[in-house]
């Protein structure tokens, strides 16, 4: 039990290390899925979530840069 909560708080702290990176993809990745299944079904959520995951960071820096 305590090795597991040792190994969550670490994976925590390297995680949060890794800035809002991390949270663009992810975002990136659920907006491309959800859209990929409204347009494509199954297929278009794989492939929407790869493409979201790959392009959040840019597209997020281009909102920023947008809105100032």
């Amino acid at each position: 039990m305590r090795l597991s909560i040792l190994t969550l708080f670490a994976a925590t702290l390297t995680l949060g290390a890794c800035g809002n990176t991390v949270e663009q993809r992810i975002g990136g990745a659920a907006v491309g899925a959800g859209t990929g299944a409204v347009v494509a079904g199954p297929v278009g959520a794989v492939v929407g979530g790869a493409a979201g995951a790959v392009t959040g960071p840019s597209v997020s820096r281009a909102v920023r840069r947008a809105s100032r």
